[in-house]
């Protein structure tokens, strides 16, 4: 049979394709629909309620707690316990975690607020790793169904964006109880998934497995450290989008900013159906660089926007598909092709940790500092100041583009399957 449309072999328990199909959609679409109520609009949210300054440290410790979390809870997917009991688990306590966000904000304490949302994430972030390693898992090694499977978590974070848009919650903490009833939804489900059980339970313990260390071998493949670079730039730019998008879009005058953004996601729906075509015709090195390169023009977009009409900004936000399709999806199919099956947990959360870890602290962080030297301590700021917030990513992604273009090789990167 194809690794197509069956799972693992080892698995005797695993239902039929299409019962398994239907499973793992439903995963996906939950897993992605719990940070679409809030993650596009969290800034919105605190610059209405007076905490506009911690912005951008609000995202900073976000990205902090992807460095802290998901290799550790990678490496209990991995060896210790079975993947989808850590994924349900993991997003239980993040649902608890969120019940106290709305209060704290309303009180205008900063600290806690950031506190909880930190505490959160250490939680939540190693959920989108975990959720890829089941589906490759039980899909089969270099499985095409995966893209099709995946869109289904885009059409969970547009149905999110459009549920707080509608309710009136864009600027709102009710965004945040929204986001904890999924996290609930989703954290029993995860009970229900097929046994995905660890692949290195009989091997011998060690910290290395603890912390997830095991999948930094991987870096000694050229194509794999060339790819986690340029993931850690382009991730700078991802991370400035999500901090920094909400308010400037709510700078332009646009109401219903969680709709717009949801614009976003519905691309990503249509591009995430075109990947194993554009595979196919362009190979994994040009589709990686177009995700890659697009960031410079999404961030040009947004600030001509400001001496333009409103329409071009909602241009740079439909780039999303594309920004975030041929990015991180594809880089979940590279990392897929070239790490063995039993660091594949780790070697998913390492991305996870790598984009919304190492390159979005980045981008967070010096973002904030921007937008708080610049706009945030100055009342009558336009959209058109915006401009100093907006070079940093395009510069990023201008530098990454360069790097990507002379150092990867296609070479040793198999269409599935290991790399040799």
């Amino acid at each position: 049979m194809s690794a197509d449309t069956v799972g693992d072999d080892l698995y005797s328990d695993n239902p039929k394709p299409r019962a398994l199909h239907v499973r793992l959609i439903a995963m996906m679409l939950l897993e992605f629909f719990v940070p679409g109520t809030f993650v596009a609009t969290m800034g919105l949210v605190l610059a209405t309620n007076d905490l506009s300054s911690i912005i951008g440290f609000s995202y900073t410790l976000a990205a902090v707690a992807a460095i802290v979390s998901p290799m550790f809870l990678g490496a209990l997917g991995d060896r210790l316990l079975q993947t989808q009991h850590v994924l349900g688990l993991s997003h239980i306590v993040g649902g608890v975690l969120l019940l106290f966000i709305p209060a704290a904000v309303h009180a205008g304490n900063a600290l806690v607020v950031l506190l909880l949302i930190f505490v959160y994430k250490i939680f939540y972030q190693p959920t989108v790793g975990l959720s890829n390693a089941i589906a490759f898992r039980h899909l089969g090694r270099g499985s095409r169904m995966f893209p099709y499977i995946r869109v289904f978590g885009t059409l969970g974070w547009v149905l999110a964006g459009l549920t707080i848009g509608w309710m009136g919650l864009s600027a709102s903490t009710g965004a945040f109880l929204v986001t904890a009833i999924g996290s609930f939804v989703i954290g029993v489900y995860a009970f229900t998934l097929p046994a995905t059980r660890p692949e290195g339970i009989a091997k011998r313990f060690s910290w290395a497995d603890l912390v997830g260390a095991r999948a930094f071998v991987l870096l000694r493949q050229r194509s794999f450290l060339v790819f986690m670079i340029c993931a850690v730039l382009t991730s700078i730019s991802l991370g400035t989008y999500n901090s920094y998008a909400s308010p400037y879009l709510g700078a332009l005058g646009i109401e219903n900013v969680a709709g717009v953004l949801s614009i976003g996601q519905m691309s990503e729906v249509i591009f995430i159906l075109t990947i194993p075509f554009v595979l196919k015709r362009f190979g994994m090195k040009y589709t990686l660089l177009c995700g890659m390169a697009l960031w410079a023009v999404r961030f040009l977009l947004l600030g001509v926007a400001a001496s333009t009409e409103n329409w071009v900004a909602v241009v740079a936000v439909g780039l999303h598909g594309i920004c975030n399709d041929f990015f991180i999806i594809v880089g979940a199919m590279f990392i897929d092709r070239v790490a063995p099956r039993e660091l594949q947990a780790q070697a998913q959360s390492m991305l996870i940790l790598v984009i919304q870890g190492i390159g979005a602290s980045i981008g967070s962080l010096v973002a904030g500092t921007i937008y708080n030297a610049t706009i945030g301590g100055n009342p009558q700021a336009a959209a058109a100041d915006w401009w100093p917030v907006w070079i940093f990513p395009i510069a990023a992604a201008v530098i990454t583009t360069a790097l990507w273009t002379m150092f990867f090789h296609q070479r040793g990167v198999p269409e599935g399957g290991r790399a040799c």
